[in-house]
This record gives structure tokens, sequence and C-alpha cells, in this order.
């Protein structure tokens, strides 16, 4: 077994002069980075008071799950022949927000959608997916389902 690491920095930038003195008084502003890459800049989403042009660590958790999805399909199409020419998702999370103010994700749905040289067999690409879904370390580590619903199928 292979153990790694992920090292990431965040600070809040949303100190408007005051810090945390009430709710209203700070913005929400966040920025992530990581040694030798460029700065992320976050907020959350703008329900909670959040900046809509900033991405929120919601999407970003949806966003994670595409990206691995994507990747282990990228893999898995090299390995087996199967040239990819373009690849896309529309992936979609849904949270619930509970009385308390706390909440959870219940789900996420990738909707991936590729285009390839040549005609390949619908359960090929099916069980690519299948394979990328069960291989992928971000889903792999969820407590809510996480549904791969191929649209070129």
């Amino acid at each position: 077994m292979q153990s790694h690491r992920y090292t990431l920095d965040l600070e809040w930038t949303g100190n408007l002069g005051s810090g945390t003195s009430g709710y209203r008084a700070y913005a929400r502003s966040h920025q992530l980075s990581a040694p030798g890459k460029r700065p992320i800049a976050c907020s959350s989403d703008p329900v909670f008071r959040g900046d809509a042009a900033c991405y929120n660590p919601e999407e970003l958790l949806v966003g994670s799950l595409s990206a691995c999805h994507m990747l282990w399909y990228l893999h898995l199409c090299a390995d087996a022949g199967v040239v990819l020419e373009s690849y896309r998702d529309a992936a979609v999370g849904t949270m619930i927000v509970e009385a308390d103010g706390g909440g959870r994700f219940t789900e996420v749905i990738l909707r991936p959608h590729g285009t390839y040289r040549d005609p390949v067999d619908p359960t090929l690409i099916h069980q690519l997916h299948h394979r990328a879904h069960a291989l992928c370390y971000v889903a792999n580590s969820m407590n809510f389902p996480v549904r791969v619903e191929p649209a070129e199928l």
C-alpha cells in the first residue's frame, strides 16, 4: 500500500476592518494555495453571504469528484485502446441544510459525455465508466452516493 499526502494552505481574506465583530461584518472570501501553484479565490455559497464570482467549497467537492472520475476514465480508455477526443461532465451535487444550519450532501450525479475517434461499443463505454468509478479515490471517500450516468449511452 502506498500513502500520499496533499498539502493545501487556506487563508481567510475577508476581514473588512473589524474582523468577525458581527455576522454581517466580514466577507466569506478566502484563498486556497499549494506550493508552486496559482491560488484559487474562493468564498461561501451566495446563500450563505458569499461571493457568487468565486468557487465555494460545495462546488469544489463536486468538481473533485468529476475530475477524479475523468482522470481514471482517460487512463482506462488509453489502456483499452479507445481514443477519446473530447470529454465533458455536467456534474450535479445535492446538499440539504438542517434546521440548525448544518448540512450534508445527499448525492452527486456525474453525467460525462465523450466523443471518440472511432465508434465504440456502448457496453465498453459503460464498463470503462463503471471501472473508473470503482477506482476513483475521491468517490471512494464519500459517505453519500455518487452516481455516474454517461450521456453517450
